[in-house]
């Protein structure tokens, strides 16, 4: 019936412009969308603000740089060889191919220094110590430990986030410069024991590419994935809902977040280096 309240109730919405629960639909959930990339941000800007804040929380930036090495160093260790292993065989395989078997320390040390390094941190960065840092945090959340804190006073971001966001930066550094020594060392046994390089030739040519800006701009990405790494992980961790498999699913979306961070850093700034660094 024309009359009928309900009917007119409906004439009237769509008068007005109103296009019913489908249309509303695409406004909330561009919100959803956005809303953590928002509260990310607004994170990395408190984190950036309480970096020159007083008192600095020295104890817990010794313990988390302690902690994510404890949970780091084995799998870089593991990481590191195979890759060593990888690059450098097949550089001085195709070096030998073009009679240039000499300059297999020029490969190693490139290799070393501009991926190896860098992408073995990636992959232990994000995998097993920014796991580990959002699964602690997570757990604190879902305890309520987060907001007793936030009640008395204590700000989470100084307290919690910042020592842990340094500690990661320290610790990334530290692994890019371990991973480039085994990178060389493990070059150098497998060019002369195993493919008859002379120990001169592969020394004297270590530094024929490879120089202060490639060792530089290494640990800037070393660096800036430890801080990216650090930023994600604690920011899944304080926005954790619910209960232990929330923690898990958090979990699980730092590996996946930070990886596609940190791999989008290392394009850019590897297209940095070539255009700045190696060869110039």
């Amino acid at each position: 019936m024309i009359g009928s309240p309900s009917l007119a109730v409906d004439q009237g919405a769509t008068g007005n412009g109103d296009l019913g629960p489908k249309a509303r639909k695409v406004p909330s959930l561009a919100q959803a969308a956005l809303r953590p990339l928002g509260g990310f941000f607004e994170m990395c800007a408190e984190t950036f603000q309480a970096l020159l804040k007083p008192p600095f929380q020295w104890r817990e930036f010794v313990l988390q740089s302690w902690f994510i090495v404890r949970v780091a160093l084995l799998p870089t260790l593991l990481v590191a060889v195979p890759f060593t292993v990888l690059v450098v065989f097949t550089l001085n395989i195709l070096l030998v191919e073009f009679g240039a078997a000499d300059l297999s320390g020029a490969g190693a040390a490139l290799g070393a220094v501009t991926q190896i390094g860098p992408l073995v941190t990636v992959l232990v960065v994000a995998g097993a110590g920014a796991t580990a840092i959002c699964a602690d945090l997570g757990a604190r959340t879902i305890r309520e430990e987060i907001d007793a804190m936030k009640v008395l006073g204590i700000d989470p971001i100084q307290r919690l986030v910042v020592p842990r966001v340094l500690g990661s930066m320290l610790v990334a550094l530290l692994l890019n410069g371990l991973v480039i020594t085994i990178g060389i060392v493990g070059g150098f046994v497998f060019s002369v024991g195993f493919q008859n390089v002379t120990p001169g030739a592969y020394v004297s040519s270590l530094t024929f590419v490879t120089g202060l800006p490639e060792v530089i701009i290494s640990e800037v990405k070393a660096c800036l994935f430890g801080l990216i790494a650090g930023l994600v992980a604690c920011h899944r961790g304080l926005t954790v809902k619910g209960g232990p498999k929330s923690v898990g699913d958090a979990v699980n979306e730092t590996v996946v977040y930070a990886f596609m961070a940190l791999f989008a850093v290392n394009v850019v700034v590897t297209a940095i280096g070539v255009k700045y660094g190696t060869g110039k």
